[in-house]
């Protein structure tokens, strides 16, 4: 199989390393790609947004698959033009990614399905704006309707703060606060089956002790050992089928990767939002305990034909990954930074824990330099929590960043209390 993945950061990095180890995949291609995907994949320059050239260069290659990464380029319709070329595509189209695109959207989608949800409203005025932020009061919850690369969520107990991102926004979703954890769940999907991949957690505040600015996500882990057994499977009947369902039900069937943020509330399980691909980090860490090879499983999804694919398998330890971010990230990110200490992870800690780029790039004499907000995911794997932070944290000490920052605490109270149990 010939696949091409379209997308330059971590998360493609997650997906080009999984199927490079596939051995069905015969040629991996991506398209930019980064510093680190261009070692396992060959690169091409071509625009991830234009779906017309992402259709050439797909034709050009013969390509059996498109992965289609980040979330822009699905709801641009680049799937749309692959998929009108007869290429066998893995994302959804423009139509459905509306799930992701648009909130409102989503919000329609989940009230006709009856999928719980936080209630809200969607103003477009600052007299709806002030309602809706009287109606629920603190801690106020305001979402910008369209993409906003993980950061267009504001909770705040400060209603200017509030007020303030919402009029900055030209459509908003104000909705009631969800308390209780947060998971992430993926499903895989042909627009009718739905197989779920297992829960993560990811952490989107900056700092430790979850202070700070939301980001697109400082590091995640999985397997969740205090989540209820029984939670993907009521995420299942409540949430991803019939949203499913619904979506085909309309004529817009989705198929590719659907993405569920879920708080686990003291009232149940409540849809925080959906996205319509992998999300970053979480991609990371239930990539690297996913057994089962990923080519086929994407491209029965792509196919329509997941009902017959075989059950998932998972290796039954753990994976943590921590993002090492530029200086000043969530802001504008200082980038251009040499990255050090790259080998001695490779030489030192492979294959239990390595480095997935984010925002890097190679200059003319081939040293590896930031190049984003996000640059380098480091992942590890364990036969339990604690074994896999300790590893990914010993291989984090060994890169050097001028200014960087990462979080110290990803995973570790769940991994304390797990050892403790």
């Amino acid at each position: 199989m010939k696949v091409l993945v379209i997308g330059g950061g971590a998360r493609e990095h997650a997906l080009c390393r999984s199927l490079s180890l596939d051995p069905d995949v015969t040629a991996l291609h991506c398209a930019p790609g980064n510093a680190g995907i261009a070692e396992v994949a060959e690169l091409h320059g071509v625009n991830a947004l234009d779906g017309q050239a992402v259709a050439e260069l797909a034709v050009g290659l013969e390509a059996d698959l498109v992965v289609v990464g980040p979330e822009a380029p699905l709801v641009a319709g680049v799937a749309d033009a692959v998929r009108d070329r007869g290429i066998p595509v893995f994302g959804p189209s423009a139509e459905a990614a509306q799930l992701e695109g648009s909130k409102a959207f989503a919000k329609d989608v989940m009230a006709a399905a009856a999928v719980p949800t936080a209630r809200s409203y969607v103003c477009t005025t600052p007299e709806e704006i002030d309602e809706a932020l009287d109606a629920f009061g603190a801690p106020y919850v305001v979402k910008d309707d369209g993409l906003a690369a993980g950061k267009g969520v504001v909770v705040t107990e400060d209603v200017e703060a509030a007020r303030a991102h919402a009029l900055a926004c030209d459509r908003v979703v104000i909705e009631e606060f969800l308390d209780g954890p947060e998971v992430s769940l993926f499903a895989v999907t042909d627009g009718e089956t739905v197989v779920p991949l297992q829960p993560a957690q990811d952490f989107k505040r900056a700092y430790d002790g979850d202070e700070g600015p939301n980001t697109g996500g400082m590091g995640a882990y999985s397997p969740l050992p205090w989540a209820d057994p029984k939670l993907v499977d009521e995420v299942m009947a409540t949430v991803l089928q019939p949203t499913v369902d619904e979506l085909h039900r309309r004529g817009t069937p989705f198929s590719g990767l659907l993405y569920a943020g879920l708080a686990i509330t003291s009232r149940g399980v409540r849809v925080i939002e959906f996205n319509a691909r992998f999300g970053d980090p979480e991609t990371q860490v239930v990539l690297a305990r996913l057994k089962t090879p990923l080519a086929g499983l994407l491209h029965a999804a792509a196919t329509g034909t997941l009902a017959t694919f075989p059950s998932l398998r998972w290796s039954d330890g753990a994976a943590v990954t921590v993002v090492i971010a530029s200086h000043n990230y969530p802001d504008t990110p200082r980038t251009g930074d040499p990255i050090d200490g790259l080998a001695d992870v490779v030489a030192q800690d492979a294959p239990k824990a390595y480095v997935l780029h984010a925002g890097t790039k190679r200059d003319d004499s081939g040293a590896v330099l930031s190049a984003g907000g996000r640059v380098l995911s480091v992942t590890a794997t364990g036969s339990d929590l604690t074994t896999a932070r300790q590893r990914a944290y010993r291989a984090v000490d060994r890169i050097s960043l001028d200014g960087s920052q990462h979080r110290a605490d990803i995973a570790a109270k769940v991994a304390d209390e797990a050892a403790g149990s």
